[in-house]
Protein backbone atom coordinates (compact mmCIF):
# COMPACT_ATOMS: atom_id res chain seq x y z
CA UNK A 1 0.00 0.00 0.00
CA UNK A 2 1.82 3.47 -0.98
CA UNK A 3 1.60 6.08 1.40
CA UNK A 4 -0.67 8.41 -0.31
CA UNK A 5 -3.48 5.42 -0.01
CA UNK A 6 -2.44 5.36 3.83
CA UNK A 7 -3.02 9.12 4.08
CA UNK A 8 -6.85 8.54 2.41
CA UNK A 9 -7.42 5.24 4.33
CA UNK A 10 -6.40 7.33 7.54
CA UNK A 11 -8.14 10.71 6.91
CA UNK A 12 -11.72 8.66 5.68
CA UNK A 13 -11.09 6.50 9.05
CA UNK A 14 -11.45 10.23 10.89
CA UNK A 15 -13.83 11.54 9.19
CA UNK A 16 -15.87 8.47 9.58
CA UNK A 17 -15.19 8.86 13.40
CA UNK A 18 -15.39 11.67 13.74
CA UNK A 19 -19.32 12.00 11.74
CA UNK A 20 -19.93 9.22 14.67
CA UNK A 21 -18.83 11.61 17.60
CA UNK A 22 -21.26 14.53 15.76
CA UNK A 23 -24.11 11.98 15.69
CA UNK A 24 -23.68 10.86 19.66
CA UNK A 25 -21.61 14.17 21.20
CA UNK A 26 -22.65 12.92 25.01
CA UNK A 27 -20.85 9.87 23.97
CA UNK A 28 -17.75 11.10 22.61
CA UNK A 29 -17.88 13.15 25.69
CA UNK A 30 -17.86 10.80 27.78
CA UNK A 31 -15.44 9.00 25.30
CA UNK A 32 -12.69 11.58 25.58
CA UNK A 33 -12.97 12.47 29.06
CA UNK A 34 -11.95 8.70 29.70
CA UNK A 35 -9.35 8.97 27.58
CA UNK A 36 -7.82 11.83 29.64
CA UNK A 37 -8.52 10.22 32.65
CA UNK A 38 -6.24 7.01 31.69
CA UNK A 39 -3.53 9.52 29.94
CA UNK A 40 -3.54 11.72 33.06
CA UNK A 41 -2.87 8.31 35.26
CA UNK A 42 -0.44 6.92 33.19
CA UNK A 43 1.74 9.67 32.39
CA UNK A 44 1.78 10.15 36.59
CA UNK A 45 2.69 6.48 36.65
CA UNK A 46 5.68 7.12 34.08
CA UNK A 47 6.03 9.96 35.98
CA UNK A 48 6.54 8.24 39.20
CA UNK A 49 8.80 5.67 37.67
CA UNK A 50 11.06 8.79 36.38
CA UNK A 51 11.20 10.33 39.68
CA UNK A 52 12.33 7.58 41.57
CA UNK A 53 15.15 6.80 39.29
CA UNK A 54 16.42 10.21 39.28
CA UNK A 55 19.37 11.58 41.35
CA UNK A 56 17.62 15.19 40.72
CA UNK A 57 17.24 17.73 43.39
CA UNK A 58 14.03 18.50 42.65
CA UNK A 59 13.33 14.91 42.71
CA UNK A 60 10.28 16.18 45.82
CA UNK A 61 8.44 18.30 42.94
CA UNK A 62 8.70 15.13 40.53
CA UNK A 63 7.13 13.16 42.64
CA UNK A 64 4.67 15.41 43.89
CA UNK A 65 3.36 16.12 40.30
CA UNK A 66 3.15 12.27 39.56
CA UNK A 67 0.88 11.84 42.73
CA UNK A 68 -1.26 14.92 41.10
CA UNK A 69 -1.52 13.31 37.98
CA UNK A 70 -2.73 9.88 39.40
CA UNK A 71 -4.86 11.60 41.24
CA UNK A 72 -6.34 13.59 38.70
CA UNK A 73 -6.13 10.49 36.70
CA UNK A 74 -8.16 8.29 39.49
CA UNK A 75 -10.82 11.42 39.50
CA UNK A 76 -11.74 11.10 36.24
CA UNK A 77 -12.28 7.27 35.51
CA UNK A 78 -14.04 7.01 38.82
CA UNK A 79 -16.52 9.96 38.38
CA UNK A 80 -16.77 10.33 34.23
CA UNK A 81 -19.90 13.06 34.39
CA UNK A 82 -18.16 15.42 36.80
CA UNK A 83 -14.97 15.06 35.44
CA UNK A 84 -16.78 16.28 31.74
CA UNK A 85 -17.94 19.12 33.74
CA UNK A 86 -14.85 20.01 34.79
CA UNK A 87 -12.88 19.59 31.57
CA UNK A 88 -16.08 21.59 30.19
CA UNK A 89 -15.25 24.26 32.37
CA UNK A 90 -11.04 24.08 31.38
CA UNK A 91 -11.92 24.07 27.77
CA UNK A 92 -14.32 27.19 27.83
CA UNK A 93 -11.27 28.99 30.13
CA UNK A 94 -8.67 28.30 27.75
CA UNK A 95 -11.01 29.37 24.78
CA UNK A 96 -11.72 32.34 27.02
CA UNK A 97 -7.63 33.27 27.87
CA UNK A 98 -6.68 32.18 23.81
CA UNK A 99 -9.26 34.56 22.91
CA UNK A 100 -7.90 37.47 24.60
CA UNK A 101 -4.57 37.09 23.77
CA UNK A 102 -5.44 36.71 20.25
CA UNK A 103 -7.20 39.53 20.02
CA UNK A 104 -4.75 41.61 21.81
CA UNK A 105 -1.80 40.02 19.55
CA UNK A 106 -3.74 40.69 16.57
CA UNK A 107 -3.34 44.55 17.19
CA UNK A 108 0.07 44.24 17.15
CA UNK A 109 -0.28 42.92 13.70
CA UNK A 110 -2.15 45.92 12.57
CA UNK A 111 -1.13 46.11 9.08
CA UNK A 112 -0.11 42.59 8.14
CA UNK A 113 -1.50 40.57 6.19
CA UNK A 114 -2.11 38.54 9.42
CA UNK A 115 -4.00 41.08 11.43
CA UNK A 116 -7.69 40.11 10.11
CA UNK A 117 -6.87 36.28 10.54
CA UNK A 118 -5.87 36.18 14.01
CA UNK A 119 -8.34 38.87 14.97
CA UNK A 120 -11.49 36.69 13.76
CA UNK A 121 -9.52 33.29 15.48
CA UNK A 122 -9.48 35.61 18.70
CA UNK A 123 -13.01 36.37 18.40
CA UNK A 124 -14.12 33.02 17.82
CA UNK A 125 -12.63 31.76 20.76
CA UNK A 126 -14.11 34.57 23.36
CA UNK A 127 -17.09 33.68 21.09
CA UNK A 128 -17.35 29.63 22.03
CA UNK A 129 -16.11 30.68 25.44
CA UNK A 130 -18.96 32.74 25.62
CA UNK A 131 -21.21 30.24 24.46
CA UNK A 132 -20.38 27.44 26.54
CA UNK A 133 -20.29 29.60 30.08
CA UNK A 134 -23.87 30.84 28.92
CA UNK A 135 -25.68 27.31 28.86
CA UNK A 136 -23.67 26.09 31.22
CA UNK A 137 -23.87 23.38 32.72
CA UNK A 138 -26.19 21.89 29.70
CA UNK A 139 -23.22 22.48 27.34
CA UNK A 140 -21.22 19.96 29.39
CA UNK A 141 -23.27 16.72 28.34
CA UNK A 142 -22.28 17.63 24.34
CA UNK A 143 -19.69 20.23 23.82
CA UNK A 144 -16.65 17.98 24.13
CA UNK A 145 -18.13 15.61 22.00
CA UNK A 146 -18.41 18.24 19.41
CA UNK A 147 -15.30 19.39 19.35
CA UNK A 148 -13.92 16.00 19.66
CA UNK A 149 -16.14 15.64 16.22
CA UNK A 150 -14.74 19.01 14.30
CA UNK A 151 -11.22 17.65 15.15
CA UNK A 152 -11.70 14.24 13.79
CA UNK A 153 -13.03 15.96 10.83
CA UNK A 154 -10.69 18.50 10.26
CA UNK A 155 -7.80 16.09 10.76
CA UNK A 156 -9.28 14.11 8.33
CA UNK A 157 -9.98 16.33 5.98
CA UNK A 158 -6.08 17.61 5.83
CA UNK A 159 -4.77 14.02 5.99
CA UNK A 160 -6.79 13.51 2.58
CA UNK A 161 -5.34 16.98 1.67
CA UNK A 162 -1.87 15.63 2.53
CA UNK A 163 -1.87 12.71 0.42
CA UNK A 164 -1.77 14.49 -2.85
CA UNK A 165 0.84 16.75 -1.21
CA UNK A 166 3.12 13.29 -0.15
CA UNK A 167 2.53 11.59 -3.83
CA UNK A 168 3.55 14.84 -5.14
CA UNK A 169 7.17 15.03 -2.94
CA UNK A 170 7.96 11.16 -4.43
CA UNK A 171 7.05 11.93 -7.59
CA UNK A 172 9.62 14.59 -7.65
CA UNK A 173 12.29 12.31 -5.97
Amino acid sequence: MSNRILWIVMGVISIIAGIFALANPFSASLAAEQLAGWGFLIVGILDLIAAFRSDERSKIWAILLGISFILLGIMLIARPLQGVVALTVVVATLFLISGAFKVVWSFQLRGTGAFWMVLLSGLLSLLLAFMIFANFPASAISILGILLAVELISSGVSMIALSSVIADSYRRN
